[in-house]
């Protein structure tokens, strides 16, 4: 378990630097974005999803060949991806066509016939074939965002009510500053591993939120205990320096737990190639981390920051 003994360390001394460090880590993440480029799931962009399940252990169909088989039928990228059928309790593929085309029945059957023939003792059948159109894809997209920006309002809300005394609107605004940072760490894990942004994105993103700000509460909650305890004693600086001290073991003995919890979810998907379950587990640890260092570095500085300009300017 993580403890200081004794030892302050500057948080707010050091602020700059965080600040600093965390500026530059956008930009590479928003450079990052333009180089690579953002990869937009199916169900964001549109496009159609073609499910088969077939007989014999996890890999009995080489999925490369799969992948080129589809793609001179269909004429058009393809990815295939292993999927297991929680219904019919078989091993399966899915089929994405990447360039939002559509599927007719006279390819859609040539495309049966030739698995079928090829993988002939794994007898493949078709499950389902879904087609998400471009329109929906977008609109489903953008009222997620809208989770997230009214999900963000509302901790502003919370916050400024909850913390009035010590000026809870604006110790409210900077925690969501904080979580802009790792909702960016989350994007950017997504765009550096070349993971699509699908809806496990929005779900990291909203259960980061949910982590991230709960940490940063129990700071602001230290804060205005510890500035009724000294009163006109102590600056607000040292008020704030003094509490992320004394709530840093806690934040970060929780932050390692939770994050070791996901690692093994993460090696458990890596050996079962699961990787619908990796693609939300890793994203999860990268954010927890960031949710760790927001909460600790960037938050109460950022407000402390904030507070210090509004007074020299009046």
């Amino acid at each position: 378990m993580f403890k200081l003994k004794g030892k302050q360390i500057g948080f707010v001394k050091n602020r700059k630097k965080f600040f600093i460090i965390s500026t530059v880590l956008m930009l590479v993440i928003i450079v990052s974005s333009f180089v690579f480029g953002v990869d937009l799931d199916i169900r964001f962009k549109g496009g159609t999803m073609v499910d088969y399940s077939y007989e014999g252990e996890t890999g009995a169909v080489d999925l490369e060949q799969v992948k080129d088989l589809a793609s001179d039928i269909l004429g058009t990228n393809v990815s295939v991806e292993e999927k297991f059928n929680k219904l019919t309790e078989k091993n399966g593929f899915e089929i994405t066509l990447l360039d939002n085309d559509s599927v007719s029945s006279e390819l859609q059957g040539q495309l049966n016939d030739t698995l079928t023939e090829t993988f002939s003792e794994q007898n493949i059948k078709q499950l389902s074939i879904t087609s998400v159109n471009p329109t929906m894809g977008k609109e489903f997209f953008i009222k997620c965002l809208v989770a997230v920006v009214f999900g963000s309002l509302l901790m502003i809300l919370y916050i400024g009510i909850r913390f009035k005394k010590i000026g809870g609107v604006s110790a409210g605004f900077m925690a969501v500053v904080a979580l802009l940072h790792d909702v960016m760490v989350v994007f950017g894990t997504f765009v550096i591993f070349k993971m699509p942004l699908d809806d496990s994105f929005i779900a990291v993103i909203l259960t980061i939120l949910g982590y991230s700000i709960n940490s940063t509460i129990v700071i602001y909650d230290r804060i205005r205990e510890n500035k009724r305890l000294y009163g006109a004693t102590k600056c607000l600086a040292e008020v704030v320096n003094i509490s992320v001290n004394q709530t840093l073991a806690r934040s970060v003995n929780t932050s390692v737990a939770t994050i070791l919890s996901m690692v093994v979810v993460c090696v458990v998907a890596l050996v079962c190639g699961v990787t619908s379950i990796l693609s939300f587990a890793f994203p999860i640890i990268m954010g927890l981390i960031s949710g760790a260092y927001s909460s600790v570095c960037l938050a109460s500085e950022l407000w402390v920051t904030w507070k210090e300009r509004k007074k020299s300017k009046a």
